[in-house]
């Protein structure tokens, strides 16, 4: 009976072993090196192993017929194989490089990034309202990166020997036509926009994406934060105003409303200066927010703000006695509308509409200048994810611009001028991840501009290749046109766009809240514009017969890893410029640009005062300006640039906030520049006036305290 079991459970056996099939091979990467610990399953069963150290497998199963294997191990793409069971042996499977990993290669010519999808984070959002020198302005602390110039009179970003103009700045990939608030001369601008409306930004010092356009030099493209986390109250009183702010959350939907008052009387009577101020500056500004999350992939937002800026004064001039007056009273209305949602089969749209009305009434000495400008940017965007190695990216966009001047000279006459321009877009690109190590993106840009009667072709090409673990060189090259500015184009319907091409060299190296990259450039300028009067009038005679170049090397350099509590950067940049342009009688380096650029910032976080302190320093070498008294052009340097300035945020309990920020704490005088008298004295010396910025000081005070729910939350959390 014994021997009839036995045969019986060897049967049994033999035929339950014989219904099953055996799956083996061996798991390698691309080089033919073993893969240790790779998963291998049949989808939709529980069969399955990992490999060993040589990389082979086996496992047996008794599904029949035909069946998906799947392999995947982390860093690398998964991969699968459909096919009858019984064929699945001796295999021998090439795993690629994912190329979507946080140590893949990535595309960074010109370009700095900040907000959590950067891989890469040179400067933090919150970096806009703790570094010192930036005072709450997000154009102030993107001036701490390599390739701006210091312009401190001005406050506008200037960028690697380009004019200010030549910097575009967009919200959620839709233009902002007027981002600055209106100033007078010598009196820096900031921008009008508020830091904590942004969950990031990228910073493209040249060699952008042919997405943008209308830009000869730089593009500075920010992000609104998608979905508010709480409901809460933002109080601020400050030494020069105050704001208020409230964000309700209901359902898939919220709303962000703040407005916020600025009066500088007591300041300018504080801290006076060559000024006499007829009436002092105020500034009253509204934003609104409103955001709808249809779905897990898709985000409407809604974003409006109004601004309106009032001011009248006497500006010291050695040219006039009595000095030199301007008054200025303006009003600025932006909407900002965009979409964004992920489709099937690997397919996002997205797109956004934009309208600009900006007044400003200007009394300059006896003449009365009224401009109002009307624009209007439509964009749609649409992009495919073909495979993890190769993404398109492609659209169309519309431009619109309606500007009306009326002149009232002296009470003598009134002179009209306008214009309206009309440019249409479409543009394509492609990124290309041939593998972990090498990736390129290519791209073109198709524009046609209905006043210039002009159509350009933009191409841009950009490639990446990582050297090492942390390490990877980059080299970029592009196309770039832009239309005049208004200042021409109300005068003059001959023109043609400027051109200037980039060529970028760039090396990164990342390692453990360590970044260092070095970046050389080439930029050539063609058809700019000049004219042949001192500044630009009617009668002036336009023409595209502008040139110039620019080259140069940025260095970065951010820690926060090597001191304990303490983060810094540092910044620099070499700068070699000339330009034959507007009405200069030679090629020569603009008075704006600076050939030697430093900056420093460092913030450091003392626990037992709940204090962040911070400090910054900023170094520019002398501009060039003309000086009458010798012969030639653009002749003589100012001296060199120096800036300290001291921040200190004290933290009184988790929700409540005391700020006090000094700028240029040392008092330094810094000049850029001299007006000079128009005739000479009589010595035959033509006497001279520094240019000294207005506000080259400024202290402030303010206080911050948000009321929520959630009694955790304070302003100072993500330092």
């Amino acid at each position: 009976m014994k021997q009839v079991l036995t045969i019986i459970v060897f049967i049994i056996l033999h035929f339950s072993m014989s219904a099953q099939s055996v799956i083996s091979g061996k798991v390698t990467d691309m080089k033919g090196e073993p893969i240790l610990g790779a998963n291998i399953y049949l989808e939709g069963t529980y069969d399955g192993t990992s490999s060993d150290e040589n990389g082979e497998f086996k496992f047996m199963t008794s599904e029949k017929g035909v069946k998906k294997l799947l392999v995947s191990f982390i860093s690398f793409e998964s991969f699968s194989k459909i096919g009858d069971v019984s064929s699945f042996k001796n295999l021998h499977i090439k795993l690629k490089d994912d190329v979507n990993t946080l140590d893949a290669v990535t595309i960074n010519a010109g370009t700095f990034e900040a907000g959590d999808n950067a891989k890469v984070t040179a400067l933090k959002p919150l970096d806009v309202v703790t570094t010192a020198s930036a005072l709450g302005d997000f154009v102030g602390a993107i001036q701490t990166l390599p390739g701006t110039s210091t312009v401190d009179e001005d406050g506008r970003l200037f960028v690697r020997g380009g004019d200010a103009g030549e910097t575009q700045i967009f919200v959620d990939g839709i233009r902002v036509f007027t981002p600055y608030t209106p100033s007078a001369r010598n009196i820096p601008t900031r921008g009008r926009f508020s830091p904590f409306l942004f969950k990031g930004f990228s910073f493209s010092t040249g060699g952008y994406s042919a997405e943008y356009g209308q830009a000869l030099s730089s593009v500075l493209t920010m992000s609104t934060i998608d979905e508010p986390t709480q409901e809460k109250t933002d109080i601020s009183i400050m030494t020069v105003g105050g704001g208020i702010g409230n964000t309700q959350i209901w359902g898939k939907n919220s709303l962000s409303i703040n407005a916020s008052y600025i009066n500088l009387a007591p300041y300018q009577k504080l801290f006076p200066d060559r000024n006499t101020w007829n009436k002092p500056v105020q500034a009253a500004s509204g934003e609104m927010v409103y955001r709808y999350k249809p779905n897990e992939d898709g985000m409407l937002k809604l974003y409006g703000a109004f601004s309106y800026t009032d001011f009248d004064m006497i500006q010291e001039d050695i040219n006039y006695v009595d000095g030199f007056h301007f008054g200025l009273r303006n009003r600025n209305l932006y909407f900002n509308g965009s979409y964004k949602e992920r489709l099937a089969n690997n397919w996002k749209i997205s797109g956004g509409f934009s309208f600009t009305n900006d007044f400003s009434n200007l009394g300059i000495l006896d003449d009365v200048v009224k401009d109002e400008e009307n624009s209007i940017h439509a964009k749609i965007k649409l992009q495919k994810k073909v495979s993890n190695r190769f993404k398109l990216n492609f659209g169309a966009e519309y431009l619109f611009t309606h500007f009306n001047e009326n002149y009232a000279r002296n009470n003598t006459g009134n002179y009209k001028y306008k214009f309206k321009n009309d440019i249409a877009s479409v543009f394509a690109e492609t990124d290309i991840f041939f593998s972990k190590k090498l990736a390129s993106k290519i791209g073109v840009r198709f524009e046609n501009s209905e006043f210039l009667n002009q159509f350009t072709v933009s191409p841009r090409v950009s490639l990446a290749y990582k050297t090492g673990k942390n390490a990877q060189v980059s080299l970029a090259y592009g196309q770039f046109y832009q239309n005049p500015n208004n200042d021409y184009l109300k005068f003059s319907d001959n023109l043609k766009a400027q051109e200037a091409s980039h060529l970028i060299a760039n090396y990164q190296y990342v390692k453990d809240k360590k970044i260092f990259r070095v970046e050389g450039y080439y930029k050539e300028y063609d058809n700019l514009v000049k004219y042949d009067t001192q500044i630009a009038l009617p009668m002036s005679k336009f023409n595209n017969e502008g040139s110039g170049y620019a080259k140069g090397i940025d260095v970065f350099w951010r820690d926060g890893k090597t001191i304990k509590n303490t983060e810094y950067w540092v910044s620099y940049s070499y700068l070699d410029t000339e330009r034959d342009y507007k009405n200069y009688p030679t090629k020569a380096t603009p008075g704006f640009a600076s050939s030697h650029n430093m900056s420093i910032v460092a913030k450091h976080f003392v626990k037992d005062w709940k204090s962040q302190l911070g400090l910054s320093y900023n170094f520019a070498s002398g501009r060039n300006y003309t000086n009458p008294n010798k012969s030639g052009f653009l002749n003589d340097k100012t001296i060199n640039y120096n800036s300290v300035s001291f921040n200190w945020a004290y933290l009184i309990s988790q929700q409540k906030i005391v700020y006090f920020s000094v700028n240029n704490v040392l008092g330094t005088q810094n000049i850029f520049g001299y007006n000079y008298k128009n005739t000479p004295n009589v010595n035959g010396v033509f006497d001279r006036q520094a240019i000294i910025p207005s506000v080259d000081r400024f202290f402030f005070v303010g206080f911050f305290w948000t009321i929520s729910d959630n009694k955790k939350d304070n302003q100072l959390n993500n330092l």
